[in-house]
């Protein structure tokens, strides 16, 4: 049974600092330009904590993740971090604008204890690799600390949280920050015992989703199997038991996700005859709104190649269990399973979320292809986990991302309590 517990926050003091100018997007997603930025922006940004630069004469004692430390260390010490005195929940709010919509979405920021995959009612959806979780582990150890939240989702028809919310919600924040794309993110702590227990209740029993952030649960996961090793005898409610994470509502309706594209390097020259075996085909010359026209459609496709003018429209014709059997009719894993793996055999595969910039470099013949998805949908992530599927790495973009910075999780005995 997962279980949800309130901590003890460490937060910037905005008595101190700027809010806007310490905050940053997941590690993840920060470009080499946009980190000397964001470094530049202000000397306590925590960027510096959570995604160091390597300098010249590094080594296994003085490296980014000790400095990472040091960082966390003297800013709490110098006041410009302050820890909560009360265990707590943290409201946290997005107010952002996607295709002219204008969207908010409310979640909280709390505890999860670990639970090994795929054994409890803690789900994956996609795919990771080795060499993040190796970066995410040397910090996690170095600093004894979640330095930055796993975006989740439950499943909750109660509205008892969505209520706690919208009265909370009317007060005024502990912080209001704007992020580059225009995003307002508001935080609220959530101290009073009998709202505590409202979302303790409501969350009792319900299954977890990762939504973002597969890594860093792995992670850990690795870190709790260490710690276990140091500190015997292990009761399951040491502080490295439980994790950092947001969780939002999958029925909210201000969750957005956005589709990442597939780039291939090259496509044989009967690629069309191919296809046709799997998809019913349609050639569009005369529209290039991709986008528009892939949209609402099931198991759809486009297809666009460097030699041709317009683009394909490609509609799965199969099923996909006869291919891959357990495997769920979503989209993302139609592509893989049966262009990527079974009909082009590749593994090389490059993404990219802009559709136009998609187009431009098959179009200036830096890939040879490019094949464009509709969103995944939340329901999706759900159906995949409870298969037991892992999807293809991202398959998701949850939009917009969680800022790094808003709480942290540091370990020790008295931050978590139930």
């Amino acid at each position: 049974m997962a279980e949800v517990v309130p901590f003890k926050g460490i937060l910037y003091n905005v008595s101190k600092v700027s809010i806007e100018e310490v905050l940053a997007p997941p590690y993840d997603i920060i470009a080499p330009e946009y980190k000397e930025a964001l470094y530049k922006r202000n000397p306590f940004n925590i960027v510096r904590i959570d995604y160091g630069k390597d300098m010249p004469g590094d080594n296994e004692k003085n490296n980014r993740y000790s400095r990472a430390r040091k960082y966390l260390e003297t800013w709490m010490q110098e006041g410009i971090l302050i820890q909560g005195e009360k265990p707590s929940f943290y409201l946290y709010t997005m107010t952002y604008e996607i295709n002219n919509q204008k969207k908010q979405l409310a979640g909280f920021l709390g505890l999860l204890r670990l639970e090994e995959l795929g054994k409890g009612d803690v789900y994956p959806h996609e795919c990771t690799y080795s060499t993040p979780k190796r970066d995410r582990l040397e910090l996690l150890k170095s600093c004894n600390a979640n330095i930055s939240p796993i975006f989740s989702l439950y499943k909750s028809k109660e509205g008892n949280v969505t209520a706690l919310f919208s009265r909370i919600i009317k007060s005024k924040p502990y912080f209001e920050s704007r992020d580059d794309n225009g995003a307002i993110h508001k935080l609220w702590q959530v101290d009073n015992k009998k709202d505590i227990e409202i979302i303790r209740k409501e969350l009792d029993n319900k299954k977890i989703f990762i939504a973002d952030g597969h890594h860093r649960y792995e992670t850990a996961l690795e870190y709790q199997r260490v710690m276990k090793t140091m500190v015997p005898p292990h009761k399951g409610q040491e502080p490295f038991d439980y994790v950092l994470m947001f969780f939002a509502n999958m029925l909210d309706k201000g969750l957005t996700i956005l589709p990442t594209h597939r780039l291939v390097r090259e496509v044989p020259e009967d690629i069309d005859e191919k296809l046709s075996d799997y998809f019913h085909i349609t050639y569009v010359n005369d529209n290039f709104d991709i986008a528009k026209k892939l949209a609402k459609k099931k198991n759809a496709f486009g297809f666009f190649r460097h030699d041709k003018e317009g683009w394909y429209l490609l509609r799965y014709k199969e099923k996909l269990s006869e291919i891959n059997p357990g495997f769920p009719e979503i989209d993302v894993m139609i592509l893989h399973e049966v262009v990527l793996k079974k009909i082009l055999q590749i593994k090389e595969i490059g993404y990219e979320m802009d559709l136009n910039k998609a187009l431009e470099l098959v179009r200036k013949k830096k890939y040879g292809a490019a094949f464009f998805l509709n969103p995944t949908q939340v329901m999706d992530v759900e159906k995949a986990a409870l298969s037991s599927v892992r999807m293809p790495p991202k398959s998701t973009y949850f939009y917009p991302k969680l800022l790094t910075g808003v709480v942290i999780n540091r370990f020790s005995h008295s931050d978590s309590s139930g």
